[in-house]
């Protein structure tokens, strides 16, 4: 815990710092929800098709989705989502031309999470 997922447009990759995005990420999920530093684990999936409305070209969605154990207060998670989407802006530039659609929410992880390192 944090299970942290990025999905984005691949017409972003050029312009997203993602490994300045992900330590960035990690600190504020500390900061703001107590997390440990070494239990911050982000994956990163680019989409190559993205479609907004009628429009096939022009648009970039990015999420952030934030799985954290149970037991921190809706203004937390939402201070967090704040957060997040000041983040996106440091950290995505798209380019000329692309409007981006940017999105976070953090997510209780079900009582039934376990998981396992090698």
């Amino acid at each position: 815990m944090p299970q942290i997922t990025v999905d984005y447009s691949a017409v972003l990759s050029d312009g997203f710092d993602r490994p300045a995005f992900a330590k960035a990420l990690h600190e504020e999920v500390v900061r703001t929800a107590a997390a440990k530093p070494e239990a911050c684990k982000t994956q990163f999936r680019a989409s190559e098709d993205t479609v907004v409305g009628p429009d096939v070209t022009g648009h970039a969605i990015l999420h952030v989705t934030l799985g954290l154990l149970a037991g921190r207060t809706d203004d937390t998670k939402v201070t967090l989502t704040e957060n997040v989407l000041e983040l996106v802006r440091e950290y995505v530039k798209p380019s000329a031309g692309v409007a981006l659609h940017a999105s976070a929410e953090v997510r209780d992880l079900d009582p039934s999470y376990r998981k396992f390192e090698i």
